[in-house]
């Protein structure tokens, strides 16, 4: 899997913070295009229709992180491989090599993936959500990181909360009116991509190779 990156794509940390009464701790929420690492007992929050979410964390360490994503372009019977899935390398990329940043070691990631709904007509036209499970599922796979649960596809919205200190994620089916604010964000945020074409490579960071546990 090469590391390609695009100056014009900003795939970048969420800022949004709160305090959440419910699981009674320090919460972050993740939006389109954002992602989050923390090594603190906190939880990271997204909603997700045909986007998807990476879950990932050093088992050893106790750092993990999440982010939200899309495969811009394309429509049905688009390959993986193609130009489009460069944002989604990207994406993956930009969250692991944080995660390397703060002591987390490649032998010792794992990962759980979310989302990949159908569950916006103009979006479920392209198969999106299909080709942004079968991305993530493959860059693990190339990557070599473990993949031990997954949640994707079918036809409903998800809420996610990852808490990174343990490795344990709740997944909550959410109601799936293409009006709610959440499914309105990932269709600006499809528009956005769409109409920033990804060109170009550049390497994301230098890091030296790590012996895998296989």
């Amino acid at each position: 899997m090469p590391r390609v990156t695009h100056a014009e794509v900003s795939e970048h940390l969420a800022t949004q913070r709160y305090f959440d009464r419910e699981f009674d701790r320090a919460a972050v929420k993740v939006l389109p295009g954002e992602y989050y690492v923390s090594a603190d007992d906190e939880a990271i929050v997204t909603v997700l229709g045909s986007c998807v979410a990476a879950c990932i964390r050093d088992v050893r360490l106790g750092v993990g992180g999440l982010n939200h994503f899309m495969l811009p372009g394309g429509g049905a019977g688009c390959q993986v491989s193609s130009a489009s899935a460069r944002y989604g390398v990207f994406a993956m990329e930009v969250l692991v090599n944080h995660l390397l940043k703060m002591g987390a070691q490649r032998q010792y990631l794992e990962a759980k993936v979310f989302g990949g709904g159908n569950v916006v007509a103009s979006l479920s036209r392209s198969d999106v959500g299909a080709r942004n499970a079968e991305f993530v599922r493959d860059y693990l796979a190339t990557e070599d990181i473990a993949l031990v649960a997954e949640d994707l596809m079918d036809d409903h919205a998800r809420k996610v909360v990852f808490f990174p200190a343990t490795g344990r994620v709740m997944v909550k089916r959410v109601g799936d009116s293409s009006q709610s604010a959440e499914l309105q964000r990932e269709r600006l945020y499809q528009r956005r991509l769409l109409a920033m074409p990804i060109a170009g490579e550049v390497v994301l960071f230098d890091t030296e190779p790590v012996q895998r546990r296989r």
